[in-house]
């Protein structure tokens, strides 16, 4: 059907819409037909869908829905390339030239000969580009990664003989796919990855990230599932909340399980074996009824990646006896560089390279933190028509620079510590990543939903706060009211406040009083006078994907966020007095 819309040779088939079975014909059958597959993020304005399919010449656009098409209509007139829009979600509103719905579509290909495919199929090669993955970069235009067959057939069968797999002939895994498709993440897991092992694929319904993801996990029951860190921050609130709400007895009896399944676990991760009869009786009580309640009693493999996860969280799960591992690595890489493994995990690691993959720390420092650069198969092509890019990313040894700094442990482990780009270089010349920082500010106030730390270039630090606060299911924008775990947090405190204008308009005694109780605790801890956090302020709105703050992967887009409050982060710097 590509091939008689008249898809030309490393031309783009741009697919815009929540995981289907279409989207992945439609990606492999983009393939097949010579042409790129390029995921579309469907929460891109009709501007982005411009750039991308731009910038890759689409022929063609698969969206899902009449909301999706209503975005490439708007922008169609300025896309040359394209010859056809294909509409699989829902039957089309209007007739018009050129737009076809999927059933129209999958007759188009009726008459091409089997013989011209596989003419198309024989000329293409293991080293020639396949798959346009456009990475979000928190800063400038989107870059097209380019990756060939042989980097995405590699690193799934690599990456899957890694975390063992199991072959369909043997045992067939189930994963249920709802992560963006346009994120290398989910295609690596959900298609790739699944091709290479027989896996069986539940498709998740379009609000999975709004709320019915536990649904599904408890229908389809999978035995691997990847999710982002904020899907296992949601999870953690949500049996937070539902915990809050059990009989004191219960309450007594999961905290004393908690408690026995993180020493457990923890002794565990540092090799020990042996199962004490208290973890057994907890298992029976808590944890087998916890995994079933979401729906992970049959999963072996919980994996979080794609952004950093607190410690926190990571314990949280652990106490419930499932260690949630964590995987690194970026679409410049195929998806994973690093995995964690259940019988070989450390808190905080991002495990270590997959069979075939290499690290160099580029540079290190007396701590042996330096830049983590990658070799190996899995290393992408470059970047569409962006040759200086490239230059930039792979170095003249071909070393992948990744823009993350960290480390090995004795081990061989391998520890983050940050992001070069996101270094705060304060005036007085420290080097400060603000990650832990922020992690620490948010483990202390339990009531923090975002912190971002500033001070770039300035005599000290400062932070932007953000409340717990409930989100609209629909449009994902951050509501006013506070979330029951935050407004327990209030009594607890003897405040009466029940959403986030009411503490900032009164200043909240209470609240301000123990956020700043929190600061201090984290500021005693640190490393030197220039990493305290010297000023705070609370914002009346949560950071989210709806207000431009966070990226598709729930990253935090710093460059946006000092702009958008850059009045509120002068005035820290305005006022003569520098704190004492």
């Amino acid at each position: 059907s590509c091939l008689q819309l008249g898809l030309e040779r490393f031309h783009g088939v741009g697919i815009l819409g929540f995981n289907s079975a279409e989207w992945f014909i439609a990606d492999i059958g983009a393939i097949l037909a010579g042409g790129f597959a390029v995921g579309i993020y469907t929460t891109n304005s009709p501007e982005a869908c411009h750039y991308v399919a731009e910038n890759c010449s689409a022929n063609v656009i698969v969206v899902e829905n009449h909301k999706q098409l209503q975005k490439i209509l708007e922008i169609e007139d300025r896309l040359p390339h394209l010859k056809g829009i294909v509409q699989y979600g829902e039957e089309i509103k209007e007739k018009r030239p050129n737009l076809y719905s999927w059933r129209e579509f999958m007759e188009l290909g009726r008459d091409v000969p089997d013989s011209r495919l596989r003419e198309v199929i024989a000329a293409q090669k293991p080293n020639q580009c396949c798959t346009l993955i456009y990475t979000s970069g928190t800063t400038g235009q989107p870059k097209g990664v380019m990756l060939s067959h042989d980097n995405l057939t590699w690193t799934a069968a690599a990456a899957g003989r890694f975390i063992m797999l199991s072959d369909a002939q043997d045992r067939q895994e189930q994963v249920g796919s709802y992560l963006p498709l346009s994120h290398i993440a989910a295609q690596m897991s959900d298609i790739w990855s699944a091709m290479t092992f027989g896996v069986q694929v539940y498709f998740a319904q379009p609000d999975a990230l709004k709320g019915s993801l536990v649904e599904t996990l408890r229908e389809v029951r999978p035995t691997a599932f990847l999710g982002v860190p904020r899907v296992w921050e949601k999870m953690e609130e949500k049996m937070k909340s539902v915990g809050m709400k059990s009989s004191a007895l219960r309450r007594k009896v999961a905290s004393w399980a908690k408690g026995v399944g993180l020493q457990t676990n923890l002794k565990r991760m540092n090799g020990c074996s042996e199962v004490p009869v208290n973890f057994r009786l907890a298992r029976q009580l808590v944890y087998r009824k916890v995994r079933k309640a979401i729906g992970l009693d049959r999963c072996t493999k919980c994996y979080t990646g794609a952004a950093p996860i607190t410690r926190d969280t990571l314990e949280f799960f652990l106490s419930l006896n499932i260690p949630v591992l964590e995987l690194y690595g970026m679409s410049e890489s195929s998806g994973p560089h690093t995995i964690s493994l259940p019988h070989a995990f450390k808190l905080g690691s991002c495990g270590k390279e997959l069979t075939g993959c290499h690290t160099l720390i580029h540079k290190p420092d007396k701590d042996g933190v330096g830049e983590i650069c990658f070799s190996g198969r899995h290393i992408f092509m470059g970047y569409l028509n962006m040759e200086d890019k490239t230059k930039e990313a792979i170095d003249g040894d071909g070393w992948l620079h990744s823009g993350d700094l960290g480390k090995h442990d004795k081990d061989g482990f391998l520890f983050i510590t940050g992001r070069i780009k996101e270094l705060i270089i304060t005036a007085g010349g420290e080097n400060i990543p603000p990650v832990p920082i922020e992690d620490a500010v948010k483990n202390a106030v339990p009531i923090i939903s975002n912190a971002m730390l500033v001070g770039d270039k300035a005599k000290f630090l400062a932070m932007l706060l953000t409340l717990k606060c409930v989100v609209d299911a629909e449009t994902g924008k951050p509501g006013d009211d506070l979330t029951p775990e935050a407004l327990e947090f209030c009594q607890k405190l003897g405040s009466k406040a029940t959403k986030v204008s009411e503490i900032i308009s009164s200043k909240d005694k209470a609240v301000y009083a123990a956020i700043q109780k929190g600061i201090s605790a984290v500021n005693e801890r640190a490393v030197s006078n220039a990493q305290k956090v010297q000023k705070w302020i609370l914002l009346e709105k949560d950071f989210s994907l709806f207000g431009g703050e966070l990226g598709p992967t729930m990253k935090l887009k710093r460059p946006v966020v000092a702009q958008k409050y850059q009045d509120q982060i002068s005035q820290f710097y305005t006022d003569i007095e520098t704190p004492s």
